[in-house]
C-alpha cells in the first residue's frame, strides 16, 4: 500500500524545491540538497544520488540515518561507495541511466524475471540492509544529457513502515531530478569559473561571493560564522630551494588536506599565492578554533615530498569579532600574522 499524496500540494512544494536548487551555487551542497528535499518530498527512508562518468555511475551522495547511526558515517560511505556502477551491468540505476525512464520497484526482490533490469542485494548484504520499495529517475536536462540517477529507497508512511512510492510521484520526481539536472549543469559551468587551476579549491572571485552571502545570512538569521585564514611556513624558502614544481605540489597537497578534512559545505579557498582562506558556516569561535588546531597538526603530521610543512593560522568570527564580512576577513589576517609573529606552526586568535 502507498501512501497518498496531494497533487495540489505536492506541484505547489516541487516548484519552491526548484527554486531552491537553481540558487545554490556550491556544486557539492547542491548534490546533498537535491537528495535531501528529494527524500523529504516523497518520504524516503534513504537514497542515493549518482552522477554518470562515462560507461559508470559514482556514488556522489548517500544518505541513510539508519546505517550511519549503526555504522558511521565514513564507514557506510565505504561499504556503498566500494566500487562504482558499471552501466553494462543493467541495475536498476544503470537501467535509468540508459534509457531515461522512470522505474518505481514495489519490491526490489520480487522483481519479474522477464523485466530488463534486476536488483543486485550485494549493497544490502554488506550494510545488513533491506531495500525494498524503490523509485529511480533520471537527472536529465532539457536536451536529453543525463547527468546521473537519483534513486530514493524505502517510502515510510506515518507509522514508519515501508510502503511502495505512490504512482503519482513518478512525474512529480521526473521534474523533480529534471530541475537537478539543470541546477547541476549550471553548478558545474560556475564551478569551473570559481575554481583555482593549480590546487581545484575555490578561487578569491568565489569567496567574496560566499562570505557577502554568509554575512547576510548572519543578519537575518543569527547564524555565526567563522574565517580561517592559513599561511604556509617558510614558503619561499620551499621555491627556492627545491624549485617551484615542489612549491606548485605543496599547495596541492594542503589543499587536498584541507578539503580532507573539512566538511563538504566548508568553504575552502586558494586566497592567493600562499595562502588559503577557509569558511566555515554557522560555526562559533570555539568551533572554528577547535577545526584550526586540527589542520594544523594535519599538515605538521604529513609527509610531503620534499620535508615538512607547517602552517600559520588565524581565527576570526562574527559575531563575536566583528560585525561584517569584510572586517571578518581583515581580523583573521591581524590573527593569521600574529601567528607568525609569534613563531609559526600555531593558530591565534583576534584578541
Amino acid at each position: 500500500m502507498s501512501f497518498p499524496i496531494n497533487l495540489t500540494e505536492a506541484f505547489r512544494e516541487l516548484v519552491q524545491i526548484g527554486i531552491a536548487l537553481t540558487s545554490e551555487r556550491d556544486l557539492e551542497t547542491l548534490l546533498e540538497r537535491i537528495l535531501t528535499e528529494a527524500r523529504r518530498f516523497t518520504r524516503a527512508e534513504a537514497g542515493t544520488l549518482f552522477l554518470r562518468e562515462d560507461d559508470t555511475l559514482r556514488f556522489a551522495v548517500v544518505q541513510n540515518e539508519r546505517l550511519t547511526r549503526e555504522l558511521g558515517e565514513p564507514e557506510m560511505r565505504r561499504r556503498l561507495q566500494a566500487e562504482p556502477l558499471k552501466l553494462s551491468e543493467l541495475s536498476l540505476a544503470g537501467y535509468v541511466a540508459l534509457t531515461g525512464e522512470v522505474v518505481n520497484i514495489e519490491d526490489t526482490y520480487r522483481i519479474p524475471a522477464d523485466r530488463p533490469y534486476s536488483f543486485n542485494p550485494l549493497f544490502d548484504t554488506r550494510c545488513d540492509y533491506t531495500t525494498r520499495s524503490a523509485l529511480i529517475a533520471p537527472l536529465q536536462d532539457p536536451s536529453g544529457n543525463i547527468f546521473g540517477v537519483l534513486e530514493l529507497i524505502n517510502a515510510l508512511d506515518d507509522a514508519e513502515r515501508v510502503v511502495c512510492f505512490d504512482a503519482e510521484y513518478a512525474n512529480l520526481v521526473r521534474s523533480l531530478a529534471s530541475q537537478a539536472a539543470v541546477a547541476i549543469r549550471n553548478a558545474r559551468l560556475e564551478d569551473l569559473s570559481f575554481k583555482d587551476a593549480l590546487t581545484d579549491v575555490y578561487n578569491r572571485r568565489y569567496f567574496m561571493v560566499r562570505i557577502e552571502e554568509e554575512a547576510r545570512r548572519h543578519a537575518r538569521f543569527n547564524e555565526p560564522v567563522s574565517l580561517v585564514l592559513i599561511d604556509l611556513d617558510h614558503f619561499k624558502e620551499v621555491n627556492d630551494r627545491f624549485g617551484h614544481r615542489a612549491g606548485d605540489e605543496a599547495l596541492r597537497e594542503v589543499a587536498h588536506l584541507l578539503l580532507k578534512h573539512s566538511r563538504n559545505f566548508t568553504v575552502v579557498t586558494r586566497f592567493g599565492g600562499d595562502e588559503f582562506a577557509v569558511l566555515l558556516v554557522n560555526t562559533p569561535k570555539s568551533g572554528a578554533v577547535t577545526y584550526a588546531q586540527r589542520i594544523r597538526e594535519v599538515v605538521a603530521r604529513h609527509e610531503f615530498a620534499h620535508g615538512t610543512v607547517t602552517i600559520s593560522l588565524g581565527v576570526a568570527s562574527l559575531p563575536e569579532d566583528v560585525g561584517t564580512g569584510e572586517d571578518l576577513v581583515v581580523a583573521a589576517d591581524k590573527a593569521m600574522y600574529e601567528a607568525k609573529r609569534l613563531g609559526r606552526n600555531r593558530v591565534a586568535v583576534l584578541q
